[in-house]
């Protein structure tokens, strides 16, 4: 019998709580970094992706010799139920890593890269990259997504605002690199810049290459090598899913489109769990906030 995709909230967090398994996670946990080691760890959606390829193509002055990214960058928290090997010789040094921990949980000792993005903008992104995988175009709503990941105790730590703050008090570790999604996106070569300053160096030709390599043309002429298809093959079974499912993860990423697609109740609960979090804890009234701080 072919699986059909959710048509609910509950069927869809059924079908995702089984994307990983408690061994493979395990495994990317116990995982102990060399110093030199790279992890690049964003919430989801919010420009993971476009920063393995950059931080892959300063190391290696442009390989584009993988199927997709995940076998140049893997995930630490899914090689293993991926069927990739995080032991594994990588193409340059420093070795990279893609996670979406958080800074209490993420295996200590290398060196860190953060992106933080408006979560009005994350959740649309996100609810856009679930829609035709996890659950059926059209059968539940933006805001149904949306309040499902407000509002629900038994999500555990996997919230957007526990990530950001574990990272934002980090922000003056020397190992830890923040920053701004909507920085990267109005001055691309100055975040090469910043990156490959806290890579150690490289010259402005790498730099140049790294700009191009991880601009918006070049990464949509090579979008197939961006998406989830390696992640796809080997849990949407296990996830009940059927095969055809997509994820595409190169699209434009607009800045602030999340506020004027979410409803304004919707808004309004985003800006309070802001206010109650980040604002309590570090006096960062709003995101704007976070990005005037974050400014280069």
């Amino acid at each position: 019998m072919t699986p059909s995709r959710p048509t609910t909230i509950e069927a869809m967090l059924e079908a995702s709580s089984k994307l990983a398994t408690e061994e493979g996670v395990q495994r990317g946990l116990a995982y102990q970094p060399d110093p030199t080691d790279i992890i690049i760890s964003p919430y989801a959606k919010c420009g993971t992706t476009w920063m393995q390829q950059m931080v892959h193509a300063l190391r290696t002055g442009g390989d584009m010799d993988f199927a997709e990214i995940t076998e140049a960058v893997p995930w630490l928290e899914l090689a293993h139920d991926m069927g990739l090997d995080i032991h594994s010789p990588q193409k340059a040094r420093p070795h990279a890593f893609k996670s979406h921990l958080a800074w209490d949980e993420v295996p200590k000792g290398a060196r860190y890269i953060v992106v933080l993005r408006d979560p009005a903008d994350a959740f649309l992104s996100y609810f856009r990259f679930f829609e035709g995988w996890f659950f059926e175009p059209g059968s539940i709503s933006m805001e149904a997504f949306v309040a499902t990941y407000l509002e629900r105790p038994d999500r555990g730590n996997d919230t957007y605002w526990r990530h950001a703050a574990s990272w934002w008090g980090q922000r003056d570790n020397p190992d830890v690199l923040l920053l701004a999604f909507e920085h990267m996106k109005a001055d691309l070569p100055g975040a090469v810049d910043r990156v490959a300053e806290f890579m150690g160096g490289y010259d402005p030709d790498r730099r140049a290459l790294a700009t191009r390599y991880a601009g918006f043309e070049f990464m949509k002429a090579n979008a197939d090598k961006f998406d989830d298809n390696i992640l796809h093959k080997a849990r949407d079974a296990a996830c009940g899913l059927p095969t055809d499912g997509t994820s595409s993860k190169v699209h434009k990423g607009t800045s602030g489109r999340g506020k004027h697609t979410i409803t304004p109740e919707i808004q309004a609960v985003l800006d309070d769990k802001w206010r109650a979090t980040m604002g309590a804890q570090f006096g960062l009234e709003s995101y704007q906030d976070l990005l005037q701080a974050l400014r280069p």
